[in-house]
């Protein structure tokens, strides 16, 4: 499997559990597997352990349950699925929470994965997820297929606890993100990617949209420190990134960090012990950005 593959490059088989319900094994093999994964996690967050658990997917496990309804010829409900499938998948789903000091001070996140059926978002299952969980993002084939990876809609995507799980420093840089993004793509649609005989203010949001594209693209199994992101950020709501090619963008992304640690070794730790955009990590960051734009503009 891929994804084994993945944990062994990285190390993290050692504190991960993977538990298989595919196609091979039996039905009720493949309808127990979220909830022996729920049991596992409970068992390390009652031993006061931090748990995070993936299900990959949601959708193929209630086609499971609907089989096995089927099966014993229950009353079918919406879609032919059995009545009871969101009361299975929100009592299983309800499992996760955080316990307080003296039942151990654990915790169990859930990420559920539900496969989104020729892109109706307000399918059956995935409506179900949506009215359970604090947030959704909804990846686009569309602009998977366009090289854009991750390929989050920033449209359909939804966080009802975002800013409150955010760094306090990443709250502030990434304020205005997500609407000039969206500014950026419904100008793109309107202009047809012709940038000509627009108004000045249009062209300054097609090329800051240019540029969110190359800060936000990321590589296969590549994850960017939150240190790093922060840097991206605050470039870009600087400004400072507008006058550069797609070329020099990527190369930015490239060296950043390393420049920024080389002439400023206290800015990591800083940033994530106070976790706040202070005067001394702005400074940091405007001396920074300084001296590399004057070295690869000369």
């Amino acid at each position: 499997m891929k994804v084994l593959d993945v944990f062994k490059e990285q190390e993290t088989l050692p504190y991960t559990i993977v538990v298989s319900g595919v196609a091979s094994v039996s039905t009720g093999e493949q309808f127990l597997a979220p909830f022996t994964a729920c049991l596992l996690g409970e068992h390390f967050m009652y031993h006061g352990k931090d748990v995070l658990v993936i299900f990959d997917d949601l959708t193929k496990h209630a086609w499971i349950y609907r089989q096995i309804s089927l099966l014993l010829e229950r009353a079918p409900g919406r879609e032919a699925y059995p009545g009871d499938i969101f009361y299975i998948h929100s009592q299983m789903v309800e499992r996760a929470g955080y316990l307080k000091p003296g039942l151990g001070g654990g915790s169990m996140t859930f990420l559920p994965i539900v496969e989104i059926l020729q892109g109706d978002v307000t399918g059956y299952i995935s409506t179900n997820l949506i009215s359970m969980t604090d947030g959704q993002l909804y990846f686009s084939t569309a602009l998977f297929n366009k090289g854009f990876k991750p390929p989050i809609d920033f449209g359909l995507s939804v966080s009802r606890i975002g800013n409150k799980a955010q760094w306090p420093v990443m709250k502030q840089v990434s304020k205005s993100l997500r609407l000039d993004y969206l500014q950026y793509r419904e100008l793109v649609q309107m202009t047809q990617l012709r940038a000509t005989g627009l108004a000045k203010d249009a062209l300054t949001k097609l090329k800051r949209g240019e540029v969110i594209d190359q800060l936000i693209v990321q590589g296969k199994n590549q994850p960017v420190p939150v240190e790093e992101q922060i840097i991206y950020l605050y470039a870009l709501n600087k400004g400072v990134l507008d006058r550069l090619s797609v070329n020099q963008i990527k190369q930015f992304r490239q060296d950043i960090l390393r420049f920024v640690n080389q002439r400023h070794p206290e800015y990591c730790p800083r940033v994530r012990e106070g976790k706040e955009l202070t005067d001394e990590i702005k400074q940091v960051l405007e001396d920074s950005l300084k001296a590399y734009l004057t070295e690869i503009t000369a």
